[in-house]
């Protein structure tokens, strides 16, 4: 099927750590953060927030793809079609806001690990196709 298992589930393990951490930091951080900080612009920290969200659903629903693979839910060559593949590259690959440090040190931190995520997947979903389609 692609890589060995294991490295799908180290980084399903991975992801859905990230998500809940993302959801406690916007839940429960960031609301005190801006208490203290005397606010910052909602816009721009929400659309950043939403790139975060963006990233981690996509890696997360691919790798849920790969999972049905392994337990012989779907097959490889199903996993595989376009409208199962990773979307959103516009949005997703976009790393102008990683280093603006008027953005909160844990949006930015989670910026940041969220594009590698995306980009890791993005290589694993590349090996993926090569072997299954090739």
């Amino acid at each position: 099927m692609g890589p060995h298992p294991v490295v799908f589930t180290r980084t399903y393990d991975e992801t859905l750590d990230m998500i809940v951490e993302a959801r406690n930091y916007m839940a429960y951080v960031e609301p005190r953060e801006r208490r203290y900080s005397g606010g910052m612009p909602d816009l721009r920290f929400s659309c950043e927030a939403l790139r975060v969200t963006s990233r981690l659903t996509q890696v997360m629903a691919w790798l849920m793809l790969q999972r049905a693979v392994v337990c012989g839910e779907i097959t490889p060559e199903e996993a595989c079609d376009e409208c199962n593949r990773l979307a959103g590259r516009e949005v997703c690959l976009d790393t102008a806001a990683i280093g603006d440090t008027t953005l909160p040190a844990g949006l930015r931190s989670l910026l940041d690990r969220s594009y590698r995520l995306y980009q890791r997947v993005s290589r694993l979903e590349e090996m993926v196709l090569t072997r299954v389609l090739h």
